[in-house]
């Protein structure tokens, strides 16, 4: 429960380098949440030092493409500032980690209900990784945070990262450089139904 009150979305982040069993310690625990009849959807990429510049590259790419006009989700549009944003705060952050679904079926393809049911377990399954990620980054003293701006950048960001499946999200990692306030919550009495 510590972890769990005391985990926060850092968007500043040190220079300071992370010792890789601390990485290791992070991914480690993702690997151990419950997954969708135990399918362990994911595999994790792990980006720093002179990879840096390039996945920062593939990622301005893809928000350039956006702010062009060739838009992949041109319903959207108002939120590429908060795009651009992101991508100022993986140039900070030591480590991103990119999390993909090796079983993912390409964006867009039409799926049957049973793919659609599958692809959803599979989130549902990616989701407890990387949760498992951020609260175990927490205990460790660590700053994280989960990132699905790069949407923005789908096709450049999987292309450079030659993904098998389905790119999901990306995770930053670092000292944080600051120290935010709890965001409010909604009310249990807003989102809990009991039925008994």
């Amino acid at each position: 429960m510590k972890a769990i009150s005391n985990r926060r979305s850092i968007r500043k982040f040190k220079e300071a380098e992370i010792a890789k069993e601390m990485i290791n310690e992070i991914l480690n625990a993702g690997m151990l949440a419950p997954s969708s009849k135990n399918r362990q959807p994911w595999n994790f990429i792990v980006i720093g030092g002179e990879s840096k510049n390039k996945m920062l590259a593939a990622m301005n790419k893809g928000l350039l493409r956006e702010r062009e006009g060739e838009s992949l989700l041109p319903d959207s549009n108002r939120h590429l500032k908060a795009a651009e944003y992101t991508l100022e705060i993986m140039k900070q952050a030591p480590i991103t980690v990119f999390v993909t679904n090796p079983f993912g079926i390409n964006l867009s393809n039409n799926l049957s209900q049973e793919e659609r049911i599958y692809e959803l377990c599979n989130a549902q399954s990616i989701g407890a990784a990387m949760e498992n990620m951020t609260l175990t980054a927490t205990e460790l003293g660590l700053g994280s945070l989960w990132i699905c701006d790069i949407y923005f950048a789908y096709e450049e960001l999987s292309t450079w990262l030659s993904v098998e499946g389905t790119l999901i999200a990306a995770m930053t990692f670092g000292y944080a450089d600051e120290c935010p306030k709890h965001r409010p919550r909604k009310n249990a009495i807003d989102v809990i139904e009991w039925r008994m």
